[in-house]
């Protein structure tokens, strides 16, 4: 192959690179700007620090952290978190902003955790506290708990809007259907991208209906994001021990990443405790970033896996160079002000389609082992408690001590507590 057709593959694989970034952290801004009751001009902003992070985290993670073409993208544990801790708060009255400075903090304790653990080479050996029973009933919560919030905002049921719009909730359902045909059956390219032709597809159809959002009124063409949008970060007790557990969900996810995309490129299924160590450390700065920058912690995102067997972009330098690519993509406020009007049902929708695969996914990794009576009560015990805190009202965690409020009240966080804890204390028969 000569200088011109290498020069034009790279060229190609930066730009797949690219749009499959975007695509993996445009939905999510507006959702957490729902949950917060954001301006549209502070969705813009979020937007465009969202962009920045995961391609700074990206870049940072692909040069100096774990060095595979795996991007980073908003951490599906965090945004339990954000959604859980917002809704209690918005229940009891409590200042959103403040809320947010507090999860702030959540993600400077994580992220110092990561980087200790990373520092002193301590990454790979926590990975015992995380079963295959307490990775799969963690993701199997997760998508329980996220699925009726996402469903909510799919058809566009709010406080302020409590009954859906026909037409808009049939467009939303939709996009649903469509995200989850592509990304399952879908061939190739159409794969790769189900959630960008979603949003395209989903967001046109509701211009066509007549659903309008106001501009967000932006001046200058060109900003750099700013350190701590949602205020200096607020100590507190609670979030402390938040900021504890996700780190170690944030590590599982992480290893769980490397070696999937390490399998996909090179058929090694593990990767070195180097490597690894590199990747906690990395994440630790990247987590500490997020918080500085004021978006959702990240972590890197096993869906890249997927996307470089469909694409086979198996080599680094075009995906630095989109990471870098979208980190001065951000620096332009009006394209992100753009993009921040992405209506609010489409960005849950395209989000929620994910669920079904990741509770079989869970459930899949649950059953890499034999589903003893042990392992099957545990589930049970674990499933139970989580799905029944979340639905118990906001006001009953107000007689408890603040505290205790954001972890009682978070199901996914006392669900994986609590499969931890049983599966230290309850040990399997010898045979």
């Amino acid at each position: 192959m000569n200088s011109a057709n290498r020069l034009t593959m790279a060229t190609m694989g930066s730009v797949q690179w690219l749009v499959f970034l975007l695509a993996n952290a445009l939905a999510l801004p507006v959702v957490i700007g729902s949950v917060f009751d954001l301006s549209q001009v502070e969705v813009a902003e979020l937007m465009q620090r969202t962009f920045f992070i995961v391609g700074l985290s990206s870049l940072l993670q692909g040069w100096l952290g774990h060095r595979l073409p795996l991007l980073d993208g908003p951490a599906g544990i965090w945004l339990g978190v954000f959604i859980g801790v917002g809704g209690l708060a918005s229940a009891q009255g409590t200042d959103l902003k403040l809320t947010l400075q507090s999860l702030e903090f959540a993600m400077i304790v994580s992220g110092l955790i990561l980087i200790f653990t990373g520092w002193i080479g301590w990454f790979q050996k926590l990975m015992f506290l995380f079963t295959p029973l307490v990775t799969g009933s963690y993701l199997m919560v997760l998508a329980i708990q996220l699925s009726g919030t996402f469903m909510q905002g799919a058809l566009g049921i709010s406080k302020n809007q409590p009954t859906p719009n026909l037409l808009q909730a049939m467009v939303s359902i939709s996009v649903v259907v469509l995200v989850f045909s592509l990304s399952t059956w879908g061939k190739g390219w159409l794969k790769s991208f189900a959630v960008l032709i979603g949003i395209v597809f989903g967001w046109s159809a509701f211009t066509f209906i007549g659903y309008h959002t106001d501009t967000p009124s932006i001046t200058g063409w060109f900003q750099l994001p700013g350190p701590f949008a949602w205020g200096i970060p607020i100590w507190n007790g609670s979030m402390i021990i938040t900021g504890v557990l996700v780190s170690f969900v944030l590590m599982s996810n992480t290893v769980a990443s490397m070696n999937a995309v390490q399998k996909t490129i090179s058929e090694t299924t593990t990767s070195s405790s180097k490597a690894l160590n590199r990747a906690g450390l990395m994440g630790g700065v990247t987590n500490l970033l997020s918080s500085l920058f004021s978006t959702v912690g990240m972590v890197p995102l096993s869906v890249a896996a997927g996307f470089i067997r469909m694409t086979g972009q198996k080599e680094r330098r075009p995906f630095l160079i989109a990471c870098g690519a979208l980190t001065l993509f951000s620096f332009f406020p009006m394209i992100t002000g753009f993009l921040a009007q992405l209506p609010g049902p489409i960005a849950y929708s395209t989000l929620l389609a994910a669920f079904p695969t990741m509770f079989g996914l869970g459930l899949n990794t649950v059953l890499q082992e034999p589903l003893d009576a042990r392992r099957m009560t545990i589930l049970g015990i674990v499933i139970s408690i989580a799905v029944g805190i979340m639905s118990l009202p906001e006001k009953f965690f107000q007689i408890m001590p603040t505290i205790l409020q954001n972890i009682i009240g978070n199901g996914l966080l006392v669900g994986m507590i609590l499969s931890i804890l049983l599966e230290l204390i309850w040990k399997p028969e010898k045979r």
